[in-house]
């Protein structure tokens, strides 16, 4: 009796942590759909400041519409990859969320002056919130992969076998 008890809890175990993976990625592919709406926002109510951060002559709207769309493609190659369970996307984007929070000190130094601001206070603060947001999601993709040892989710053979 004790053995199954302990079987059904082990199985259990297992279940919920492959559900903190599932929640890592389906966190990082809501923090993507947020930026995509974000920088459509940026687009549509702040255009001399989307021109100003993409460094496009302003009145483009062809190239600001194709930088949106580049943005579009790359950001749904990646969340492709996050649903198929790349392993190399998982490391890259924890390096990448993880150096997001760089973007806190550099948007102290720009808003004292000490470094050209990259745009309107609003903007440089929104850069440091992002910042602050991906590494502590980077932080959270490091903590489920240290309990479970699997990236994205799934079990340990098949995320080695999708690289």
């Amino acid at each position: 009796m004790d053995d199954l008890a302990a079987g059904q809890r082990k199985g259990s175990d297992v279940r919920s942590q492959r559900r903190v993976i599932n929640r890592i990625k389906g966190l990082v592919l809501a923090l993507f759909a947020a930026y995509w709406v974000a920088v459509v926002v940026i687009w549509i109510a702040a255009r001399p400041v989307f021109d100003q951060v993409g460094g496009l002559p302003q009145g483009q709207v062809d190239l600001e519409a194709a930088e949106v769309l580049t943005l579009t493609a790359l950001l749904t190659l990646l969340s492709v990859g996050i649903v198929r369970g790349w392993r190399w996307l998982f490391w890259l984007i924890l390096l990448a969320f993880l150096a997001g929070i760089l973007r806190v000190p550099a948007a102290a130094l720009e808003l004292a002056g000490k470094i050209p601001q990259q745009g309107p206070a609003w903007y440089v603060l929104l850069t440091a919130i992002v910042g602050t947001i991906q590494f502590v999601v980077a932080l959270a993709m490091a903590a489920a992969y240290r309990r479970s040892g699997v990236v994205w989710g799934g079990s340990k053979t098949a995320s080695r076998t999708t690289s």
